[in-house]
């Protein structure tokens, strides 16, 4: 049996989609290809209940995103397609698969439903993206798991050696790509030098190359703080997070990453929502100020980011503490 699941991005979303998935090949033991953007791809490569990973550009590299439809549909038959992305531009992958079951997302938009031979249950955005994924499941009548199970193929990675001997291991990832959902710079750093003089904590600081300013900055307050923005790839990023006692980020696909591996996640929260976009399952915690709603918006109607900027660095601490607790 061969299934096609669909999921061109983003980063947290293909992790929101992975327990959907290996509940399938668990189910039907079968092989499983996945559609993805290429700057996802690298995650995608991480999930062991995924036999094949197929590129798909986006839509408005137009050259290039038909040229893999036309790619895909040469590739022979699918005994099941399966969107979980719910937008034209992947049910056009899903229509350009050579499939007789086309299975589209409950919260599928865009006139998507229109390429799918049916869609998995009625539209329901007041729960979490794990669970809306799950729809799936149970339209094909597969028991969903008590627990998420997030199947992963990661590399060793071994931490930096030091002379310093730590009590636990705490990761900060301290960027997102909005700016109203990133904790200020200088209250990670603050935490950062807390975390290490209360609990003799090693802190560790992840993300991309373009963090890599912003890990020094952070660093800089410690003493013994490694600054590994730009250094490990997500595979190495992953390995490293199993090895951590907690994690404290911003809503991003970091955050994600930690849930993926089992680590504790602490998560200042504002303008989002933790009941749709938050860290799944009981081991996390999310933190808010409760002076505002989530607005949801990536300029802050008020233009202060007051959601974020009133969560201290206390109740961070705090929260870290609770997680070291468990």
């Amino acid at each position: 049996m061969k299934i096609l699941v669909i999921k061109l991005s983003s980063f947290g979303d293909t992790l929101h989609a992975l327990p959907a998935v290996a509940a399938l090949k668990q189910h039907y033991g079968a092989e499983v290809h996945w559609a993805v953007q290429p700057n996802f791809a690298s995650i995608v490569r991480c999930f062991a209940c995924v036999d094949k990973v197929i590129e798909v550009p986006r839509p408005s590299k137009l050259r290039e995103y038909f040229r893999a439809l036309r790619a895909l549909h040469k590739s022979g038959e699918y005994d099941m397609v399966i969107d979980f992305q719910g937008l034209m531009k992947s049910a056009l992958v899903a229509r350009a698969a050579r499939s007789k079951k086309r299975i589209g997302p409950s919260f599928a938009r865009e006139g998507s439903p229109m390429f799918y031979h049916a869609v998995a249950g009625k539209r329901n955005k007041e729960r979490h993206a794990v669970e809306e994924c799950y729809d799936i499941l149970t339209y094909l009548g597969i028991e969903i798991p008590a627990e998420p199970m997030y199947p992963l193929t990661l590399p060793q990675y071994a931490l930096p050696e030091s002379d310093f001997e730590p009590t636990v291991r705490i990761a900060i990832a301290p960027m997102s790509r909005w700016v109203t959902k990133n904790w200020p710079a200088e209250c990670f750093a603050k935490l950062a030098e807390k975390l290490e003089r209360d609990l003799n904590a090693a802190v560790y600081v992840f993300g991309g190359p373009g963090e890599k300013q912003l890990g020094d900055d952070i660093v800089a307050a410690t003493k013994h703080g490694v600054n590994l923005c730009g250094v490990t790839s997500i595979a190495e990023t992953m390995a490293t997070l199993k090895q951590m006692n907690v994690l404290v980020s911003n809503d991003s696909g970091p955050m994600h990453m930690g849930v993926a591996t089992y680590t504790p996640v602490a998560v200042p929260f504002g303008p989002t929502s933790p009941e749709r976009t938050g860290p799944y399952g009981k081991g996390n915690l999310v933190v808010r100020a409760n002076n505002c709603t989530p607005c949801r918006k990536r300029v802050c109607p008020k233009g202060t980011t007051e959601c974020m900027t009133a969560i201290s660095v206390d109740m961070m601490f705090d929260a870290v503490c609770k997680l070291l607790k468990r």
